[in-house]
């Protein structure tokens, strides 16, 4: 699975089996992969912000105007973050919690949100609102974009669930309604 798009895996978790199919699985090949979702969670975490508060008493640090953190490769921007951490002397990040305009990359792929969650126990990445995943010309959009970066699954829900308890649900939980739409885009025939 290294080898293939975020889109694609997220394309293939979606289950829609429609006659789509063929043209909804894109893969690349593996030496152009820059899947979210290879991610090394196990990175340093850096950050910079216009302001940073530390809430020692419960365990946690809140930044605020135009936030950047980085990991890697793997990129995060937005208006604020809380980050929840442990202190067994020395600090561990355990979650982080970003919202207003949050912005996710890593190479090439571009995931958009109102909120996200990033889990590091559980490798789990959870944006929802207004969600979408760009890849090249290649988009999708819904509610709820889910990456699980321990298995390299995606998968993207049409609705958010109605509120920010939707963005901690679990990997593969289900949604009612909405939809999920994107473009892709198809190679130019060769002579």
């Amino acid at each position: 699975m290294a080898g293939q798009s975020l889109l694609s895996i997220a394309l293939r978790s979606l289950g829609i089996g429609l006659a789509v199919g063929t043209v909804a699985m894109l893969s690349i090949s593996q030496t152009d992969a820059q899947a979210i979702a290879g991610h090394n969670s196990d990175a340093p975490v850096n950050f910079a912000a216009d302001r940073i508060e530390l809430q020692d008493k419960q365990n946690r640090v809140v930044l605020s105007g135009n936030v950047a953190i980085t990991q890697a490769d793997l990129n995060l921007r937005a208006a604020r973050t809380t980050l929840a951490y442990t202190d067994a002397g020395a600090l561990k990040i355990q979650r982080i919690d970003a919202t207003g305009g949050v912005e996710v990359t890593r190479g090439s792929e571009n995931a958009r949100g109102d909120v996200a969650i990033y889990d590091f126990n559980r490798r789990i990445i959870t944006m929802a609102g207004n969600v979408a995943l760009r890849r090249g010309g290649d988009t999708l959009n819904g509610g709820r974009l889910v990456i699980d970066l321990a298995s390299g699954l995606s998968s993207v829900d049409g609705r958010a669930g109605g509120g920010s308890s939707a963005v901690g649900a679990p990997v593969g939980s289900s949604t009612s309604g909405g939809r999920v739409t994107g473009t892709f885009t198809v190679p130019k025939k060769t002579n």
